[in-house]
């Protein structure tokens, strides 16, 4: 309980108000630039796929 009486008094609300924004906009900006990511990361596995296959098929692509 002792720590809990260190914290000292709450911020004013606006101030909360205004950290709660920014996180949110963290955290969209974060979505979408994982839904980005995602996206490059399907489109990389499917071309070292196609070149593995062309590989194996003994097409000399690289």
């Amino acid at each position: 309980m002792l720590p809990l009486l260190q914290l000292g008094t709450l911020p004013a609300p606006p101030a909360i108000l205004v950290g709660l924004l920014a996180i949110a906009v963290v955290l969209l900006v974060g979505r979408l630039v994982m839904k980005v990511a995602w996206r490059l990361v399907i489109i990389a596995i499917i071309a070292v796929a196609v070149l593995w296959l062309l590989g194996m098929l003994g097409f000399q692509v690289i």
